[in-house]
């Protein structure tokens, strides 16, 4: 049975009777559909639409549906909050696509963990409950459209297709030349996410204020002990990076129309300023020291006061691009007029001790099963710092890995010497020696060699950067974005070359749904003739699915066909 809605996403009377009997594909469809007509009210500047529009939005089946979709396949599906309840079964998933209505809505507080941050403090996150994170998600359906049309064209943080490496490469294009910026105001926002002024949020972002006032006063219970909540928003509920956006939105754009007053419009590039945010991190390029310094920075401190934040003065600075900076892992800094990026050593320190960290406390683990747990640390660290310089980092790296694993080995071989503990744990592949490497038997009886990832064979890729005006809400921008997103998840898949053949052969759409498939949404990999039925490993044997349709294609044995290639 299928979800059937009407032109604005309400549900008819013929609705899906259980979990497993939605359309998916419709759902997204409605969701989409609503959230165009959003961003075009809101390219407009109709906000008494654009308020009509979200509140359809939130109202429909098919955005209640697709916010408990997300909430109960997301990582935090098995973290529950204070009320210690999960949405685990799909009668249970059903079951609170009806409870999520705005009349006598009332959340509960937060249930506060703490993380350990690299600096060896800990990082307060407030986790909310199930029903809560999923009103979260299903407001932010409505607020997200609005949030990408009135965004900063150079905003890269928490925002659909941008990454940090989007923001390294417009800091790139902003500091390279000869004429560029020489001058960079490093800041650094004190306590961002627990200072934010709560009237600021509630006057100023644009969903649904009853609502947000709700969340925003919830409380927190920090070691069973009921806390009020008189400022911030906590880290860890879905809505957040979102309203954390909106709170900094404008730093680019209102500070250049305010240096075009001062100097006039005309004159506005010459000052050479540009502002890159990533998140609550940002730089600001600029001609001069005087010009950050004593025009730019009291202008950016009155406009996060306005917010009930402020700069950080320890952390706050002003280098010149020779000094170099670090921002986001790497290190920006000119050598001889040319500037290179580089993995900073605060990063690469930390990701050694991470390593040091997992190798040492796994001194019994079989080999196969140490290189299982490190080669996505590695490929994940590798793959961050490809695009820019970062040969001699990786080498390095690989040289302090091979020292430690050889240290791992002769602690569990003690009286064997180093020759028999190489032909034991290292071999040669092809050109390459001492490769940490073991046999492993794979499900079809046959046996491989398993490898640990070179980091030293990474290829170093120049990133294509992001457009800046580039909304994924837009419907001129589909082309662009399709496009987009299928390169840069070829790029994450493409150490797996079968995987990325049936990624290119579905058009990077999951087989069953016909809905995209990326980072954030994950795919299985699924045999249209089960393998225990005698199905093959070849390509024209499988398919890529989302996690959830794949789940369903079993529970309803249903028969998935086999895409044409493209």
């Amino acid at each position: 049975m299928k979800v059937i809605e009407n032109s604005f996403g309400s549900a008819s009377s013929h609705v899906p009777t259980e979990w497993a009997a939605i359309d998916w594909r419709r759902v997204q469809k409605n969701v989409r559909v609503m959230q165009i007509r959003l961003t075009k009210a809101t390219q407009e500047g109709n906000w008494r639409r654009v308020k009509s529009l979200q509140r359809w939005l939130t109202r429909s089946f098919s955005a209640k549906a697709l916010a408990v979709k997300r909430v109960t396949e997301n990582q935090g599906k098995r973290t529950a909050g204070v009320d210690r309840q999960l949405w685990d079964t799909p009668l249970q998933k059903f079951a609170a696509i009806a409870q999520l209505e705005k009349r006598r809505y009332r959340p509960l507080p937060l249930r506060r963990v703490y993380i350990p941050k690299a600096n060896g403090k800990e990082r307060p996150l407030g986790i909310p409950t199930m029903k809560d994170r999923a009103m979260q998600a299903l407001h932010l359906l409505a607020l997200d459209p609005v949030l990408e049309t009135t965004s900063d064209p150079n905003s890269y943080g928490f925002r659909k297709n941008r990454s940090t490496a989007d923001a390294m490469s417009q800091i790139f294009l902003q500091t390279c030349r000869k004429a560029s910026a020489q001058w960079i105001l490093d800041a650094d926002i004190e306590g961002f996410f627990d200072n934010i002024n709560h009237n600021w949020l509630i006057d100023n972002v644009r969903m649904d204020k009853t609502i947000l006032r709700k969340w925003l006063k919830s409380g927190v219970v920090d070691r069973a002990q009921l806390l009020a909540t008189t400022a911030g928003t906590p880290q860890g509920g879905i809505i957040s990076p979102a309203l954390a956006n909106w709170t900094l939105n404008g730093l680019e754009t209102e500070l250049t129309a305010y240096l075009g007053t001062q100097v006039g419009k005309s004159k506005v590039e010459k000052l050479k300023v540009g502002v890159i945010r990533y998140a609550d991190d940002f730089v600001v390029s600029g001609a001069s020291q005087e010009l950050l310094d004593i025009e730019i920075r009291p202008w950016i401190e009155a406009f996060l006061a306005a917010r009930g934040l402020r700069l950080s003065q320890a952390k706050t600075k002003i280098v010149h691009i020779d000094q170099g900076f670090d921002f986001l892992g790497w290190n920006f800094r000119k050598y001889e007029g040319r500037l290179l990026i580089k993995p900073s050593k605060k990063n690469v320190d930390a990701f050694y001790e991470k390593l040091r960290k997992v190798i040492g406390e796994r001194l019994m683990v079989k080999q196969e099963d140490l290189i299982r747990l490190l080669n996505p640390m590695l490929r994940g660290w590798a793959q961050y710092h490809s695009p820019v310089v970062a040969k001699e980092a990786l080498s390095r790296m690989e040289s302090l890995l091979l020292w430690r694993l050889m240290r791992w080995a002769k602690r569990r071989h003690p009286s064997k010497n180093a020759g028999w503990i190489r032909q034991k744990y290292w071999r040669s592949v092809g050109g390459r020696n001492w490769v940490f490497a073991a046999d492993v038997v794979a499900k079809d009886g046959s046996k491989k060699v398993m490898e640990l990832y070179s980091l030293a064979g990474t290829p170093i890729e120049r990133h294509r950067k992001i457009k800046g005006e580039f909304n994924p809400y837009d419907p001129q921008w589909e082309e662009y974005g399709e496009a987009l997103r299928q390169e840069r998840m070829l790029k994450n898949i493409g150490y797996r070359k079968e995987l990325a053949t049936l990624y290119m052969n579905q058009r990077g759409t999951c087989a069953l749904c016909g809905y995209e498939m990326n980072m954030e949404t994950g795919w299985h990999d699924h045999h249209i003739e089960y393998r225990v039925a005698g199905g093959s490993e070849a390509l024209r044997n499988r398919v890529l699915l989302h996690p959830n349709c794949h789940a369903r294609v079993h529970s309803q044995n249903l028969q998935v066909v086999k895409p044409v290639p493209v």
